[in-house]
């Protein structure tokens, strides 16, 4: 109920951020964020088709634009710098790669919809996989154009690494080129996280009596109308209040990284809980893959704990408390409710 609109207050400051790179005024970046949030909440209230037809129309435009700024990577002025000045070291790879796997956020989000999805026996692994794919591939193309033709120092001075790498061939028009793209995908990715986030709380609400209001299903609509306004109020007081995105991406990763951590060892529960159960994909390897996420959501729970300690106690305070109260609250609804059945 926090961590997701997190997420959407996180993706809506780059919007604001781009976006005030096309249109300033006073707070553009906070106004910005925040039309962003309540536009795409009011769409995928409207309906399931109206969302599906607008993260389509963003996914597709936001896909063409970052291939336009990989071709014309490759057409620019060949960098002769590709080594870097020194050795390489570790410092700042908590931070590093915190936000390089934010990058590949969202390849988990079909799971959230599975009750939506056609042929989910198929169709749930088949969107897991090629999603990944595709934004690991879109992802190191981007990166080797940037490389190509920034070379190291270029790559890692530069403030506004698409700008610098396609200036040379759309010099009038390549910051705000850059700019339009980013705020393309930045809406992709909030639109997105809307129409799945919402899923989650909806399906909280239909399980645990104390938040029976967001299990509420509009017929006429056809959408989870209570989870995703509530979705969007907290999306929205995150925004007003943190006003960063590396103040809210701080404020987050530290859980995201627990119910990762949480989800992984559950495949081990429940397949010893619910031997009978059919399981129409068979995981390659396993337990090895699930090992390995394990360890890796360890990994980076440390950093992220150990960065948001080391840098912003304050955010650090607010995450442990949060998820605290988040399960103090739960136990003792629970037990109410429960007891309240009987």
């Amino acid at each position: 109920m926090i961590i997701r609109p997190g997420d959407i207050a996180m993706m809506a400051f780059i919007f604001g951020r781009y976006a005030s790179k096309i249109y300033a005024f006073e707070n553009s970046m906070i106004v910005y964020a925040i039309a962003a949030v309540v536009l795409l909440s009011a769409i995928n209230i409207l309906g399931v088709r109206q969302g599906k037809y607008t993260q389509n129309l963003l996914t597709v435009a936001k896909a063409l634009g970052l291939s336009v700024i990989i071709v014309a990577a490759f057409f620019a002025p060949h960098s002769t710098d590709q080594q870097s000045a020194a050795a390489p070291t570790f410092q700042g790879l908590e931070l590093a790669m915190i936000l390089v796997l934010f990058t590949f956020g969202g390849w988990n989000e079909m799971a959230y919809v599975a009750a939506e999805v056609k042929r989910p026996e198929r169709n749930i692994a088949r969107a897991l996989i090629v999603g990944t794919v595709a934004v690991t591939v879109l992802y190191v193309l981007a990166n080797s154009a940037f490389l190509y033709a920034l070379g190291y120092k270029g790559m890692s001075s530069s403030d506004a690494i698409a700008v610098d790498t396609i200036k040379n061939v759309f010099p009038n028009i390549a910051s705000r080129l850059v700019a339009a793209l980013i705020c393309i995908s930045a809406l992709g990715a909030v639109n997105g996280l809307i129409f799945t986030g919402a899923r989650i709380s909806y399906a909280m609400g239909t399980q645990h009596a104390a938040f029976r209001l967001l299990g509420k299903w509009n017929p006429k609509l056809g959408t989870p109308v209570w989870a995703l306004a509530m979705q969007a109020v907290i999306g929205l007081v995150i925004i007003i209040f943190a006003r960063s995105f590396i103040d809210t991406i701080i404020y987050t990763a530290p859980v995201v990284w627990i119910f990762f951590l949480a989800t992984a060892i559950s495949v081990f529960v429940l397949r010893r809980k619910d031997k009978n159960t059919t399981r129409p994909w068979k995981v390659p390897l396993f337990p090895l893959p699930t090992i390995v996420f394990i360890a890796t959501s360890i990994f980076m729970l440390y950093n992220c704990i150990t960065f948001a300690y080391a840098n912003k106690p304050k955010a650090f305070l607010v995450v442990t408390s949060a998820l605290i109260l988040g399960v103090i609250v739960y136990c003792v609804t629970e037990t109410l409710f429960t007891k309240k059945a009987k």
